[in-house]
């Protein structure tokens, strides 16, 4: 929101003094160092940086203009910071609703960040993109119908068209930028919107589930940035509720639900909404990817009340149905020894997770 004074950011105005007026435009601070300076009003960042002296920073550094890194600050992880070295930066951007960065690294391939975040890369994806959609495609049989909340750069649909008992895929995505940007730079996983089963929609995906027929989907996949800003809504009640709404009987919700090592308190309450929510069985899944925060990522797996669900054995193994070559990739991560893996949890997180999960 843009005034005649200023700047309004994360709910501060940014005043545009006459200095600025002289010298251009006024510097727009991002949140992350705005709550910084905030708790450490000694550093004054005079710019914000995603690449300092040739390395990438996650969570997105902070630096004094001349190159050095002040710090590093992100409030879902705090004290930590993990770099990759940048061999070139391929695209710099900024949609109506986040920034987005595309390097290519010297270890992991191209890189896709938003907004100081890393979402995937060429190297490690697999690992995501393969768990998030086969865990719960594989746990029932047929699935005919899927929508998909986020997944702009088509590597969900990429791996949800290896399935062919599905015949319609709906995908909303509110970003069109990203969904731009992943056709220039990953055809690898934007392979994924050339499937004529897909129908894309933009625009946000709470809206849409709320205008959705109820009992249309046999299985939806929250593929969503992690929980702050405006992808908060996707991991509380009322989405869930509408998520559920929008299943069929025996229909099955995964969501992307973070690590394990850094975010039990958020899980606990993604997994108390849930089970409030589902009347089927609610599981809790995870997967190693390399390049995110503490190396872990989870999933919520729910189903609605109906044809029971078993989440830990799947009844329709892809790994041994045809159409790798169709899909030019043959699977990289997902198997149905792993699939079942995938709900064992350690001790720490049984214990930290008991009070919630039923199943511990």
């Amino acid at each position: 929101m843009e005034g005649g004074a200023g700047k309004v950011l994360d709910g501060q105005m940014i005043p545009m003094g006459k200095e600025n007026r002289e010298n251009g435009p006024a510097k727009v601070i991002p949140p992350c160092c705005l709550k910084a300076r905030a708790s450490a009003p000694e550093l004054e960042a005079k710019c914000h940086a995603t690449v300092v002296s040739g390395w990438f920073s996650e969570p997105r550094s902070c630096s004094d203009g001349a190159n050095k890194v002040l710090y590093y600050n992100n409030p879902m992880w705090p004290g930590e910071a993990h770099s990759l070295k940048v061999e070139k930066i391929l695209y710099q951007g900024r949609s109506e609703f986040q920034e987005i960065l595309v390097f290519e690294s010297s270890t992991y391939g191209k890189v896709l960040v938003l907004d100081g975040i890393v979402q995937l890369t060429e190297k490690d994806e697999c690992a995501y993109q393969e768990m998030i959609a086969h865990l719960p495609l594989c746990s029932i049989p047929s699935p005919k119908t899927v929508l998909v909340v986020g997944g702009g750069d088509g590597g969900v649909l990429r791996e949800i068209s290896r399935h062919s008992s599905v015949e319609h895929i709906d995908i909303c995505e509110i970003d069109k930028l990203v969904i731009d940007v992943c056709k220039e730079f990953f055809p690898d996983l934007y392979i994924g919107f050339a499937d004529p089963r897909v129908r894309l929609y933009v625009g946000d995906a709470a809206e849409f589930l709320r205008n959705a027929p109820e009992a249309i989907y046999d299985a939806i996949i929250v593929d969503s940035s992690d929980p702050v800003g405006p992808a908060q809504e996707l991991v509380e009640k009322p989405f869930f509720e509408t998520a559920a709404r929008a299943l069929r009987p025996g229909g099955v919700l995964c969501s992307m639900a973070e690590s394990m090592w850094l975010h039990t308190h958020l899980i606990q309450d993604m997994v108390s909404a849930c089970r409030e929510t589902f009347k089927g069985s609610v599981r809790y899944a995870w997967t190693s990817v390399p390049t995110y925060p503490s190396g872990v990522i989870g999933f919520l797996l729910c189903s609605t009340e109906g044809p029971h669900v078993d989440f830990l054995n799947p009844i329709n193994p892809i790994e041994k149905l045809d159409g790798a070559l169709h899909f030019k990739r043959e699977l990289r991560f997902y198997n149905s020894e792993i699939h079942t893996a995938a709900f064992t949890l350690p001790s720490f997180a049984k214990k930290e997770l008991s009070a919630v999960c039923d199943w511990l």
